[in-house]
């Protein structure tokens, strides 16, 4: 379910501090019943174990197909503009304690980056010629909830010029429209079958 910005802003995650001068685009949320506030580990345990990036729903991995294909033809995704080059990772800005902390593998096709992992978010980055983003994953209170948790997603971006805050627009209906609620039936699921197995 699409947020307001405000549901990102409002929390007390370490990335505020971090990343500052990026724009927060999207917030999305993800339904996880009876989760309390010590099941974020459990929560990406579960992601994790329900397929990796290559596992996508096939209109997902299509459309990561034809991005992919477009980003070789107009040089999107060439080596020197991505992290380290174009770009300086946002691990620079870490503290010691972030920067030192255990972080878990992306899985396997997966073009982000891990950048920190803690107890309640975790957070991976990507650079290319269009811009620089984040994909922040926390664990915040359901409002009304009762106590339980659930998972929130949102992208954070420094779009590269015009043509960056332009193709920001142009994908803007595929991610609202098919990849947010695909990957909403995916992540949900996950934490349903882990509940299942699990009692």
């Amino acid at each position: 379910m699409k947020l307001t910005r405000t549901a990102h802003t409002e929390q007390p995650w370490r990335i505020h501090a971090i990343a500052p001068d990026f724009r927060v685009e999207d917030v999305w949320s993800f339904r996880t019943p009876g989760a309390g506030p010590g099941d974020f580990p459990v929560m990406l345990a579960a992601m994790r174990a329900d397929g990796d990036f290559d596992r996508q729903p096939p209109v997902v991995r299509f459309l990561f197909a034809v991005r992919w294909k477009l980003g070789a033809v107009l040089g999107w995704d060439r080596s020197d503009a991505g992290l380290g080059k174009r770009v300086r990772s946002l691990r620079e800005r870490l503290p010691d304690e972030l920067r030192d902390a255990a972080v878990a593998p992306e899985p396997g096709g997966s073009p982000f980056t891990p950048l920190y992992d803690l107890p309640d978010e975790s957070v991976r980055e990507l650079a290319n010629s269009t811009g620089h983003s984040l994909m922040h994953l926390g664990w915040a209170p359901v409002a009304g909830g009762g106590g339980e948790y659930e998972l929130r997603m949102a992208v954070l971006v420094k779009p590269n010029g015009r043509s960056g805050r332009l193709y920001m627009a142009l994908i803007a209906p595929f991610r609202y429209l098919v990849v947010y609620p695909a990957l909403t039936r995916k992540w949900e699921r996950a934490w349903r079958e882990h509940a299942r197995v699990n009692g």
